[in-house]
């Protein structure tokens, strides 16, 4: 990158940055609705997979991405949050923008950013570009499909300007619970929102009132439902080396002998999320009566190609080993449904004498539930902060752990960079002491996206990485993310 694209860079992520974030909610698709009139509609330029849900939506996104993409399609990709660099979010042929693109797109739709923002009382968000950016560049590409992740709940989210040919819903449970509702069922109302008339609906496995919501909305606007459990599913998973062997019965087909580089059961059940909606988007009749993406599947996809593209999946940031002697695990779990699915996938593929925890979370969560999922599996727990203007103060933060592990198991350091010191001599600590020897304790540094983002900076030590996020001063910080 030329030092004029590293200065610009800085100059464009300090403009978006300094937008309103996306924790601040204005619930309107009015603003990004504007936006894409201008720019031509280019979210109608492809076909879509939309996917939302609780838990799993960035894997399940990542995973659909890659089977699209070994099929020979030409794929986009927008996911959220980033962990470290903000063109993360924007992928087109499995590649994140460069710089250079990244700023080009910015400065080719900045002059519609104004006119939108001059038409109406509230500025346009952080979220609302990024999404007007994405639909642009994936227009621009072209793209045969982009694969949209919802940044919050459905109905209203920004990325409901486009209508999936397929709507993918991941597990649902109780978050955000300020702006989607308190109770399960009506979460599920909201995120239902992406169903459109037509669509094929892939679901995962729900509790009942979520399923009823769902399919009640899916009954409403005629879309077709796949369920995971009765039409597609898990139909075996056992551990292997860096991750499990699993077979999936697909909508058209069974796919056997997965090898998938990811660990837990939840990982197995995105991945089978991932094989459906591709199935269906494949099947589902276009225009011109051939499938979505052009051609006619019938019989189910090509299991080598299956098997190919599952081989090199990964999803950065969940249960991601950093380092070893100690292993150092970071994860994103951010509430308590995907904190227990981390805890079960821990116990299931790690063998620790003692498991270290290291938690920063944003204030707003369910901490106390998220704390107690990870009790169990934790010997000893090392809070602390993150780069977030809402992440909890550690004081506050030991208070409610002291409660659930009981003071003498917990330690606070003010900074992640300490946090990760004490908690690394720890486990040294651990394995001097245990008679398996070195590499016998574990470090999982948890609790919220941007956690997980600050320590693979620290860890992996990219000279791109965290700029952002990890700037002392504070200048062009970024906002607080909603995870």
């Amino acid at each position: 990158m030329t030092d004029s694209y590293q200065s610009r860079l800085r100059e464009v992520e300090k403009e978006i940055f300094a937008r309103r974030p996306e924790h601040a909610i204005n619930p309107s698709l009015d603003r990004i609705r504007a936006l894409v009139t201008l720019l031509g509609d280019p979210q109608r330029a492809y076909p879509v997979v939309h996917i939302t849900g609780t838990n799993g939506k960035t894997s399940t996104a990542r995973m659909t991405e890659a089977l699209l993409r070994a099929r020979g399609l030409r794929t986009g990709l927008f996911t959220s949050p980033h962990l470290a660099y903000v063109g993360e979010r924007i992928s087109v042929d499995g590649q994140p923008m460069s710089a250079e693109r990244f700023v080009d797109a910015y400065d080719e739709i900045k002059p519609y950013l104004d006119l939108v923002d001059a038409g109406h009382e509230v500025p346009l968000s952080f979220f609302e570009v990024l999404t007007g950016m994405a639909f642009a560049i994936f227009a621009d590409a072209p793209v045969d499909v982009a694969v949209l992740e919802v940044g919050m709940g459905g109905t209203w989210d920004n990325t409901n300007v486009a209508d999936g040919a397929v709507a993918v819903v991941t597990p649902i449970s109780l978050d955000h619970v300020r702006w989607l509702g308190s109770t399960v069922g009506e979460i599920a109302t909201d995120k239902a929102g992406i169903i459109k008339p037509g669509a094929i609906a892939v679901l995962a496995q729900q509790p009942p009132d979520a399923a009823e919501a769902l399919l009640r909305r899916a009954a409403e606007v005629g879309a077709e439902v796949a369920r995971e459990g009765l039409e597609f599913g898990v139909l075996s998973r056992e551990l292997a080396v860096g991750g499990q062997q699993v077979s999936v019965r697909g909508l058209l087909g069974d796919y056997n002998d997965l090898y998938l580089p990811l660990f837990g059961a939840h990982q197995a059940e995105n991945l089978a999320c991932a094989i459906a909606a591709v199935e269906a988007f494949a099947a589902a009749p276009g225009e011109d009566g051939l499938g979505t993406d052009g051609s006619e599947l019938v019989s189910g996809l090509d299991p080598g190609l299956v098997r190919r593209a599952t081989a090199t999946m990964s999803s950065p940031g969940r249960l991601e080993v950093l380092r070893r002697s100690p292993v150092v695990i970071v994860d994103a779990g951010h509430n308590p449904g995907g904190m227990a699915a981390s805890a079960a996938a821990l116990t299931e593929a790690f063998a620790f004498t003692e498991l270290i925890g290291i938690i920063a979370v944003s204030e707003d969560k369910d901490v106390a539930g998220i704390l107690g999922e990870l009790e169990p599996i934790v010997g000893r727990l090392v809070v602390t902060t993150n780069s977030s203007p809402r992440s909890m103060d550690e004081v506050m933060l030991a208070g409610i752990a002291a409660e659930i592990f009981g003071a003498d198991r917990v330690t606070s350091a003010a900074r992640l960079d300490d946090a990760i010191e004490a908690g690394v001599a720890m486990a040294d600590e651990a394995d001097a002491a245990a008679d398996g020897g070195p590499g016998t304790a574990g470090v999982l540094i948890t609790g919220s996206v941007v956690t997980a983002g600050d320590a693979r900076t620290l860890l992996l030590a990219r000279p791109d990485a965290g700029r952002m996020r990890l700037d002392a001063a504070g200048d062009g910080q970024e906002p607080g993310s909603q995870w």
